[in-house]
């Protein structure tokens, strides 16, 4: 089953949090107060997203942490990939020379299509969306497709 950790959730909600507020700084004890996540995991998680280059911090006594760009232009992407590096639903999905049997397989074309799909998804989603602060709600028209094509085929319960 493909399923982000419960740190990568946690380091999500961390960003939503200081997106609503991008232009104030913002304590790593203020966010966990906010966010209700354990102090020791809110420092463990801004130290991620700023070696990531998705926070930026601010030492002394007006210190603390923001936003390193605008939320509209950190993707979901770029989130999983700070926090769980990149994705891969296979090992040829992560590239070429992982896999042993990578000469003589007849899948793997279609795991990387299926992981490129995956990685555009998350790259059209932005922290704004998904922090709820874009008026614009996310969109993925592929899916949206699929979804009403599959529920025009499904059997009527009357």
């Amino acid at each position: 089953m493909l399923r982000i950790s419960r740190l990568t959730d946690y380091a999500t909600v961390l960003l939503a949090a200081l997106a609503s507020e991008p232009h104030r700084v913002q304590t790593a004890a203020a966010l966990a107060g906010e966010t209700h996540i354990a102090p020791p995991t809110v420092c463990k998680l801004l130290k991620q997203l700023q070696r990531a280059g998705l926070v930026t911090s601010t030492r002394g006594l007006h210190g603390g942490y923001q936003l390193a760009r605008a939320a509209a232009q950190i993707s979901a992407a770029s989130i999983l990939d700070a926090l769980e590096g990149p994705m891969a639903l296979t090992d040829c999905s992560a590239g070429h020379g992982n896999c042993e049997i990578e000469g003589s397989c007849r899948v793997s074309r279609v795991w990387q299509r299926l992981n490129l799909a995956i990685r555009r998804a998350l790259y059209d989603v932005s922290l704004a969306q998904l922090a709820g602060l874009d008026a614009a709600p996310a969109r993925l028209p592929a899916l949206e497709r699929e979804m009403k094509a599959a529920a025009s085929r499904a059997p009527s319960r009357s």
